[in-house]
């Protein structure tokens, strides 16, 4: 397996008053830097160690989604209700349920990484 292809990500933390890098696929791989660069280096330390921690504990590491075969389609189940909602919409903006829910899902990926961008770097907890 390749552990080169796993997705990081690093944002500033103002909490944390420095930079914080993950790799998500990898549930608590993390590292704290200074700079964006410190914490992707400080980041490939916890890497190491948290594969090294999974193999001796037998737990099973993922595959890196960089190397998995996704060909664009995956089957969604939903109530009926919610799908005769959607299929109504996309009916009155013209378009076919298929376009609808792409550029539903296309907003939401965009938004969500702003948003989650936004939390780490300006939310904090509250009590």
């Amino acid at each position: 397996m390749n552990t080169e292809t796993y997705e990081i990500k690093v944002f500033y933390s103002k909490e944390d008053e420095g930079w914080i890098a993950t790799i998500p696929e990898l549930p608590g791989c993390s590292a704290f830097g200074g700079t964006p660069e410190k914490a992707l280096d400080e980041l490939k330390t916890a890497k190491r160690l948290w594969l090294e921690a999974s193999r001796k504990e037998k737990r099973q590491v993922p595959k890196p989604l960089a190397d998995s075969n996704l060909n664009g389609k995956f089957l969604l189940r939903l109530p009926k209700e919610l799908h005769r909602k959607l299929a109504y919409e996309a009916k009155e903006q013209g378009v076919s349920l298929n376009q609808f829910m792409l550029y539903i899902m296309a907003q939401y990926a965009h938004l969500g990484s702003q948003v989650a961008c936004r939390t780490a770097t300006y939310g904090k907890k509250r009590s």
